[in-house]
């Protein structure tokens, strides 16, 4: 798939991971729907920075928690860019749940949005993919926890795992005119409110002994984006942490 003068909407893109591959598309002259719920001031700056890079770029706000805020959304971003190429499920929650502890309110909001979203976008969004010139292509972010056994993030490791199900599923369904691929990213970012000591642990433990960056991640999604003969694919960018098993 050429990207120039494509169209995309991203969610997530106010923030971390989300927020660069906003930011690599839109200077890869990508017309982007920049996705946010929380982050008003990082989507205004996601916006930003695209325009400095020459691309064209939209905030759209919508609470993902929400049942019916996924076809809304696709249907806003169709409004805006004209029509919709590529779609990258970003938006995420990562909650700390030890076993024991967790709550139904807990399981409600991760899998709403890790899970529950991503696929009601993604059935939103095939008729205006199918009919994209050349076809067109949904990458998820999933995450490393869909192969590893978290104690602390059960939930979260379900909903990443059945978001790679999901990744395979789609891609059947979807063919030949859609393709759909995910990547799983190890620590790129540490999670939000991780101590420096246990940052240095998963550092030390990691082959490649470092942790990667967003860009590790933005350039896996721009090979699945640009591999037209790669579909129902999950790439994993995680510094070989799941070769140690």
């Amino acid at each position: 798939m050429e990207l120039h003068g494509r169209t995309v909407l991203v969610t997530g893109a106010g923030r971390r991971v989300g927020q660069a591959i906003a930011v690599a598309l839109g200077a890869r002259g990508m017309h982007v729907a920049a996705h946010y719920h929380g982050s008003a001031d990082g989507a205004d700056e996601t916006v930003r920075l695209i325009e400095a890079a020459g691309g064209t770029a939209h905030a759209l706000r919508a609470d993902l928690g929400d049942p019916d805020a996924a076809p809304a959304l696709v249907s806003q971003a169709v409004a805006a860019l004209g029509g919709l190429d590529v779609l990258v499920n970003s938006a995420a929650v990562m909650e700390r749940t030890p076993f024991g502890a967790i709550s139904v309110a807990q399981w409600e909001r991760i899998f709403a949005l890790n899970l529950r979203a991503p696929f009601f976008l993604c059935q939103a969004a095939a008729p205006h993919l199918a009919g994209a010139q050349g076809g067109g292509a949904i990458v998820n972010i999933a995450d490393l926890a869909a192969f590893e056994t978290w104690p602390d993030y059960i939930p979260h490791g379900l909903s990443k795992g059945a978001v790679v199900h999901m990744t395979r599923s789609l891609a059947r369904v979807m063919a030949p005119a859609v393709r759909v691929n995910a990547v799983a990213p190890g620590t790129v970012l540490l999670p939000e409110g991780w101590t420096a000591p246990e940052g240095e642990a998963l550092r030390a433990t990691t082959p490649l002994q470092r942790h990667g960056t967003p860009d590790d991640v933005v350039q896996a999604v721009l090979y699945l984006l640009q591999a037209d003969f790669v579909t129902g694919e999950t790439i994993v960018v995680d510094g070989g942490r799941r070769v140690r098993h």
